[in-house]
C-alpha cells in the first residue's frame, strides 16, 4: 500500500536510519467461505451501512440451499449460512467490512504499536483477505497478532498458521501459536510483488523483467508477422509488456545498475520487435528513432 506525498524509498530510508521493521503476513483459512451471514448483517448495522442496502444483501443471500453428492448418494438439502458468493463483485467489499470490524474490535487504530511514517502510526495494511501487521519490535508485532487472532475467531475466521509468515529486518525468535510454529521468511510475495527483509528491490526488478521477457516470447508470432504494422506492434508491446514489467514499480528504489538493466531490457525488446540482432551494426539511438516509442520504459517508471 502506498501513500500520497511519500517517496518510493521509504523502506530504504528506514534501513539507513537503522530502525527495524517486523511484518506478519496473515493468511485466513478459507476466509471467503467462513463469513457468517448473521454476524455479517450485525456487523453492517453496527458499521452504519444503510438499512435498505442491508435488506438487499439479505435478500441476495436468503434461501440458499445445498446438497452433497457422495459415492453412496446425495444428502438431504440444508441451509447455507456461511460464505460470500464466489465471483460476485460485492464479495471482496463484504469481506473488507468484516475485516474492518475485526481491526476495530482489536483496537489497532488506538494501538501505539506500529511504524511511524510522516507522523502517522501505521500497523496494518489490508486488501480483501490479505492482512499485514507491522511493528518496530517483535513484542509489539506479537501483541497485534494475538489481538487480531482473538477477534477474528469471535466472528468465525481462523488463522492458517502454516501459511502465515513473519518477516523481520532485525533478529527474531521462533513463534509458537496453538502448538504450531509460525515460519520466518527472508522475502514474501505481497499483492504480486516480492518484498525482502533488507528492502532490496533488485530481486523484484529482475523478476519483473523476466516476466516481461516471457510475454515478449509469447508475442513472437505476432511480432514476426509482416501483415501487422510496426506502429501496431509498438502499441501491443506498450499494452502487454509495459504493465507486466512496471507492476509495483512505484515502490522501487532504482539505482544506476538497475537503470542499466531496465535500459538493456528495453533495447532488447525493441530490437526483437524490429528483428534486428545484437550483432547487427545498428546503434541503440537509431533503433529508438525508428521505433519512436514516445516515452521510454524507465521514464514511465520514474514518473510514478
Amino acid at each position: 500500500m502506498y501513500y500520497p506525498q511519500r517517496s518510493a524509498g521509504s523502506s530504504k530510508k528506514r534501513e539507513s536510519s537503522r530502525k527495524k521493521i517486523y511484518f506478519c503476513f496473515i493468511d485466513y483459512a478459507k476466509a471467503f467461505d467462513c463469513v457468517d451471514h448473521n454476524k455479517l448483517w450485525k456487523i453492517l448495522i453496527e458499521m452504519g451501512i444503510p438499512e435498505h442496502l442491508i435488506c438487499l444483501l439479505r435478500n441476495l443471500y436468503a434461501g440458499q440451499e445445498a446438497t452433497v453428492r457422495t459415492g453412496h448418494g446425495t444428502t438431504d438439502w440444508f441451509q447455507i449460512g456461511k460464505g460470500v458468493h464466489q465471483g460476485c463483485i460485492l464479495s471482496p467489499y463484504l469481506l473488507n467490512l468484516y475485516a474492518e470490524y475485526i481491526m476495530r474490535k482489536a483496537g489497532l487504530d488506538e494501538a501505539q504499536a506500529g511504524i511511524k511514517i510522516a507522523r502517522r502510526n501505521i500497523n496494518n495494511l489490508r486488501y480483501a483477505d490479505d492482512t499485514t501487521l507491522m511493528a518496530e519490535s517483535e513484542e509489539e508485532l506479537k501483541s497485534l497478532l494475538m489481538k487480531v487472532k482473538e477477534e477474528s475467531e469471535k466472528v468465525g475466521l481462523k488463522l492458517n498458521i502454516q501459511k502465515t509468515k513473519i518477516m523481520a529486518s532485525g533478529p527474531i525468535t521462533s513463534w509458537q501459536i496453538d502448538g504450531e510454529t509460525v515460519e520466518t521468511v527472508a522475502d514474501f510475495i505481497f499483492l504480486g510483488s516480492k518484498i525482502t527483509a533488507d528492502g532490496d528491490f533488485s530481486h523484484e526488478i529482475k523478476r519483473c523483467l523476466l516476466f516481461g521477457r516471457k510475454v515478449m516470447t509469447n508475442l513472437d508470432s505476432i511480432l514476426k508477422s509482416r501483415d501487422i504494422t510496426c506502429l501496431t506492434k509498438v502499441c501491443l508491446v506498450k499494452a502487454m509488456v509495459f504493465p507486466v514489467v512496471m507492476y509495483g514499480c512505484e515502490s522501487w528504489t532504482i539505482n544506476k545498475a538497475e537503470r542499466r538493466r531496465i535500459d538493456a531490457f528495453e533495447l532488447w525488446y525493441w530490437r526483437r520487435l524490429l528483428r534486428v540482432p545484437w550483432t547487427a551494426r545498428k546503434s541503440n539511438q537509431s533503433i529508438l528513432k525508428e521505433i519512436s516509442p514516445g516515452c521510454l520504459l524507465e521514464g514511465l517508471m520514474l514518473r510514478l
